[in-house]
């Protein structure tokens, strides 16, 4: 005799969870933004969270971006010293990531 499948509850489904190097709150991973030391380009935004390199995520927050302690905070996760033009990359992208979020706001 099988059971009736519509009486058997389906278990929560696992959502994986990183940690934002700056302020060290655990969110799901969608909520955070990975940024990734790559072999030939550098310091990058990763915004498919796929790219190959070591990576350290930040939240979407202006508050964890413009803390002073990030750009020291992700140099030692990603054991390397960002150059001028690392920094001016996360500079774009968090300049980016501000209108985005202004734009996205307004339902």
């Amino acid at each position: 005799m099988k059971s009736n499948p519509d009486a058997r509850t389906r278990p929560a489904r696992h959502v994986p969870e990183r940690t934002c190097v700056t302020c060290r709150r655990v969110k799901p991973k969608r909520d955070l933004i990975r940024i990734v030391r790559t072999a030939t380009a550098g310091v990058v935004a990763d915004e498919t969270g796929k790219t190959a390199g070591r990576g350290a995520y930040l939240c979407k927050t202006r508050t964890c971006w413009d803390d002073p302690a990030r750009v020291n905070r992700l140099e030692y996760v990603l054991r390397t010293k960002l150059t001028p033009q690392d920094k001016q990359r996360l500079e774009e992208y968090r300049a980016r990531l501000s209108v985005k979020e202004s734009s996205g706001d307004q339902r």
